[in-house]
């Protein structure tokens, strides 16, 4: 026996992402999401939101790119020169 599908309107399944409707409504026509329109109504099958988040788990070692090298300034003394780290608060 086929199992009961669980429909989510677009309200709450963008609730459930945690992103805008306008968000949700780019997933679904860029084709990261299936969406499923009943006359003038866009629903979401619960298991796809919940295959979405799945999939968009980040792997570790994957994110170094937003995050800068610190910044380094130069110290001036009478006789040295000395690299100082900046830490930005």
């Amino acid at each position: 026996m086929s199992e009961l599908i669980q429909w989510l309107g677009t309200k709450e399944a963008a609730s459930r992402l945690g992103v805008t409707l306008r968000t949700l409504y780019r997933f679904i026509d860029e084709g990261q999401l299936v969406g499923y329109k009943f006359g003038r109504v866009i629903r979401v099958k619960e298991n796809d939101i919940n295959a979405f988040i799945e999939s968009s788990k980040i792997e570790p070692g994957t994110l170094e790119h937003l995050y800068p090298e610190p910044r380094k300034a130069l110290s001036l003394n009478q006789d040295e020169v000395e690299e100082v780290e900046l830490v930005d608060e």
